[in-house]
């Protein structure tokens, strides 16, 4: 059977409706599309990639923002650390440099004061004949300089007799002695003295009196002692208050108040010393000094070594002269109070007047002299050998210091009775020392 064979006419007649209905479903697919994307984008398709592509561009450009920032604030910290380190070792080298041209200067005011020192003695000059030769017992005073307190140069005009005065420090807690001392002061007929009164109940309390009192400036390291401390503590601020007085070219004769006033003491000084201060001691020896044999058995024939001692300066009643050493003295002694602690200003006073110049130390070169001890009299002198002795207890000091003994208003109130009253008994009552 032969096989039938289409013509090329009938192929195109029966493609056609395929072809269509093909087309129909792409156009249907295309709408249902266009539909679903119309829903799920309906601010375009585009668009929102646009956006999105913005806000991821965004979130990149902060995160580099932010990153910088970040390196930024380190590196700003880090210069800011390196600057404050720079500035501290700046403020190091110019503190430095300060303290050593401060040196500088300290080296050369101490050689132009030696020379000054040198030329004031005059042309060098032969030793006499044996025995003739003396040394300087006293050096030149200093030149007066009112601009270092114009206000205490005029009180001190007006008080001072041949620019010398007798100075007390006081507070309230020795209100009771302070009257006592300056009574008998007034009745001796003393006239220049003067109370540096280190609060306002004193100040008020001398100008109730009629007693001569300056207030000093405020001062918030000595007003907090003055106010609180006691004896001792106030003791020490005297080294500081009293080179003003020098400064300005006084003499002063620096005086507790546990002290009576028998006789006017300015007629009882020598002024031949840069210090002159009563002693602690109690007899010739220990007011005077003397030789103190050691006694060390171990050593045979080396065993006595021989000592020079001598009792303690009193620092609550001396007189010292407006010369460099005495100046260089309150320096030393106010320096050490304020820097070292658990010290007597009693102690650094006599450590830096007696101690020589050895390796490490400069000794001070200031003169001095022990005054009189039975005219310049400590307690102890007093209850423990002089009123016990009929012809010492004729004998009529300049001053009685009660030093020794911690009651000290009454016993001062038995001086006057002893030695103004008469009354013979006034110091019977008291033991030698003191009652613990």
């Amino acid at each position: 059977m032969a096989a039938r064979r289409d013509g090329p006419l009938m192929r195109g007649a029966a493609s056609t409706p395929s072809r269509r209905s093909r087309l129909l479903v792409a156009i249907a697919v295309g709408l249902l599309v266009g539909c679903v994307c119309a829903y799920l984008y309906p601010d375009g398709l585009f668009r929102s990639s646009s956006s999105s592509l913005h806000q991821t561009i965004a979130s990149i450009n902060s995160l580099q923002d932010n990153s910088v920032q970040c390196e930024s604030s380190e590196r700003v910290n880090m210069l800011k650390s390196e600057l404050a380190s720079l500035s501290d070792k700046t403020a190091e080298l110019k503190k430095q440099v300060r303290d050593l041209n401060m040196k500088l200067q300290l080296t050369e005011r101490k050689r132009d004061q030696a020379q000054e020192q040198f030329l004031s003695l005059g042309p060098q000059g032969k030793a006499g004949p044996f025995g003739t030769v003396k040394g300087l017992r006293t050096n030149p005073t200093v030149l007066p300089d009112e601009s270092v307190n114009p206000r205490l140069a005029k009180i001190l005009e007006d008080i001072a007799v041949q620019k010398e005065l007798i100075v007390a420090l006081a507070n309230s807690n020795v209100k009771e002695m302070l009257e006592v001392w300056f009574e008998n002061i007034k009745r001796v007929g003393i006239r220049n003295y003067l109370v540096v009164a280190l609060d306002d109940s004193i100040e008020q309390f001398c100008k109730s009196k009629d007693v001569p009192v300056y207030r000093r400036n405020p001062d918030q390291d000595v007003d907090s002692i003055g106010k609180l401390g006691g004896n001792h503590a106030v003791s020490g601020l005297k080294f500081r208050i009293l080179r003003e007085f020098l400064q300005l070219g006084y003499s002063v004769l620096l005086s507790d108040v546990d002290i009576v006033y028998l006789q006017n003491p300015f007629g009882h000084l020598f002024r031949d010393s840069d210090v002159e201060s009563m002693s602690d001691g109690h007899n010739n020896m220990t007011a005077y000094g003397y030789n103190d044999v050691f006694d060390e058995p171990s050593m045979g024939w080396a065993r006595y070594a021989h000592t020079m001692r001598i009792w303690v300066y009193n620092s609550g009643f001396f007189y010292i002269r407006p010369t460099s050493p005495s100046i260089e003295l309150l320096d030393r002694v106010a320096t050490r109070l304020s820097t070292q602690k658990n010290v007597w200003d009693q102690a650094v006073f006599n450590e830096e007047l007696f101690f020589p110049s050895h390796p490490g130390y400069d000794g001070l070169h200031a003169s001095k002299r022990t005054m009189d001890m039975y005219l310049f009299m400590n307690s102890k002198v007093l209850f423990k050998t002089v009123r016990k002795d009929a012809n010492l207890r004729k004998l009529k000091p300049v001053i009685v210091h009660v030093n020794y003994h911690p009651d000290k208003l009454p016993r001062m109130k038995a001086v006057v009775e002893f030695y103004v009253n008469g009354k013979q008994t006034a110091l019977d009552p008291f033991p030698d020392g003191s009652e613990w």
